[in-house]
């Protein structure tokens, strides 16, 4: 890579600039008509990709978006899209207190694992025995990773979109805001780590010992952490929020702390993600963590590093040349009935009336942004193609958005 250039700068920040006053913009309009903020991020970046911009106006989008042409513009960017993916990461573990789901009892334990394993088995069973309608080759061992990413991508659910529908409902303080919050995080916690465990597989050697080493790896570092790097952390938080500059103090700890965590485990050929996951788990379990702290990085992240991950999304395929009816028709279908039915007989195995059980189940059921990341960074590894990656994301936006009213109607409201 050459010398980065003052006219390499301009670009990128014109780039940058772009994508962020039109997707605030975009998500603004979107957040007035009841729809999730950011439809309005992916919306943008379909609009300033190859999809649009990309066939109607190719020299403006060459000039604003020169990833074939200008390698430093391609590098950089892509760097500032790998930054907003593992802050996202660690916000979303930020948020999650595995607590929650210990104080449910039964009933979150029977309606998360239901939420997990019918929906695991079914896009698992679906992508094994028919490889040929996601363009698989069957027999390989990316017919396996693909199988078990799928299981995950159907399991995954949506922690920030299903706590603020539930806060827009007034059900979060309910007893059955309480089991879908619980069951939320038992998702997310065993999704993400198992995730990871799928990427640190693709593009290993295929046998026993590439898959020794991930699991023992992964379970190591997640044990130090949850188990030693939480304590000591929350017996450091007090100390670092009451001694050092209020919030600059816990802001630069908390996120090196993270960046910290996301470069050992890639350094041990884990994908960062996972880093940057747990240590939000970490970070975010102590009780004495002040909401404040919490807020301003949530803040941060989401409204600088999340919009511009979003809209990168858009910017990398052409949703209408890879948009396969049948295809976004089968992930849909796969994904309500295991998720509803599956988070559904759980809350019934625990004592929950049917139709509120239901209501669970379409509560679990929107995956939102969460399911958006999880199918990027698929794509980037090579994991999925375009066509499955478009209609994962088309099905993180309609279960999201039917999540609501489905609520309503099994709940009488």
């Amino acid at each position: 890579m050459s010398k980065f250039t003052p006219d390499d700068l301009v670009t990128l920040l014109l780039a940058i600039s772009t994508m962020l006053i039109l997707s605030r913009v975009a998500s603004e309009i979107g957040k007035k008509i009841g729809l999730p903020m950011v439809m309005g991020e992916l919306l943008v970046g379909v609009a300033l990709g190859p999809t649009l911009l990309g066939n109607l106006l190719p020299g403006v989008y060459a000039t604003l978006f020169p990833f074939a042409g200008n390698a430093n513009f391609a590098v950089s960017l892509e760097a500032i899209f790998s930054l907003s993916v593992i802050l996202l990461l660690f916000v979303a573990g930020l948020e999650l207190r595995f607590s929650l789901f210990l104080e449910n009892g039964l009933m979150a334990m029977t309606t998360g694992i239901g939420s997990m394993v019918l929906p695991f088995a079914s896009g698992f069973a679906l992508a094994w025995f028919l490889p040929e309608w996601f363009a698989i080759e069957a027999g390989g061992a990316k017919h396996l990773l693909f199988s078990l990413f799928l299981g995950v991508a159907m399991s995954i659910s949506a922690l920030p979109v299903i706590a603020r529908i539930l806060l827009d409902m007034q059900l979060l303080k309910t007893d059955i805001g309480a089991i879908i919050i619980a069951s939320a995080v038992f998702n997310d916690i065993v999704g993400w780590i198992f995730f990871s465990f799928i990427l640190s597989l693709v593009g290993e050697v295929n046998g026993r010992p590439g898959v020794a080493r991930s699991v023992a790896s992964i379970a190591a570092f997640a044990i130090c952490m949850l188990a030693f790097s939480r304590v000591l952390l929350s017996r450091i938080l007090p100390w670092v929020q009451t001694r050092l500059s209020w919030p600059g103090g816990v802001l630069s700890l908390s996120l090196g702390f993270c960046l910290l965590s996301a470069a050992f485990t890639e350094h041990i050929h884990i994908h960062a993600i996972l880093g940057a996951f747990i240590a939000g788990l970490a970070i975010g379990d102590s009780v004495h963590l002040r909401e404040e702290a919490r807020e301003i990085m949530h803040q941060f992240v989401t409204n600088f590093f999340a919009p511009l991950f979003f809209v990168s999304i858009g910017l990398k395929v052409d949703f209408v040349e890879h948009f396969d009816p049948l295809l976004v028709g089968l992930i849909l279908v796969l994904a309500f009935a295991g998720k509803v039915l599956g988070a559904g007989a759980g809350a019934r195995l625990g004592g929950m009336p049917t139709r509120r059980a239901l209501a669970v189940g379409f509560g679990l059921n929107a995956r939102g942004a969460m399911e958006i990341i999880l199918g990027s960074l698929a794509f980037e590894a090579g994991l999925i193609n375009h066509q499955v990656f478009v209609a994962l994301i088309v099905m993180a936006l309609v279960t999201s958005i039917t999540s609501a009213p489905f609520i309503r109607f099994f709940l009488g409201k």
